[in-house]
């Protein structure tokens, strides 16, 4: 699940489209802490993936 919710924050980076990108983020990071805190993954595995989509999202946000 959690696979399948970055994909789509990064194949809207891919496409270029910072409105979507966004949108997809927003949707993600939920998913992301909800994992987290059911021990599926480490909490610092969801905070470094946060941040680097995060951070791909305000570059193309700045880049447009």
């Amino acid at each position: 699940m959690v696979r399948t919710y970055i994909k789509n924050v990064v194949k809207d980076i891919d496409a270029k489209d910072a409105e979507k990108a966004q949108a997809a983020y927003v949707l993600a990071v939920p998913v992301i802490d909800r994992m987290a805190d059911k021990g599926i993954i480490h909490k610092n595995k969801a905070a470094r993936h946060k941040s680097r989509l995060n951070g791909h999202v305000k570059a193309l946000k700045t880049a447009a």
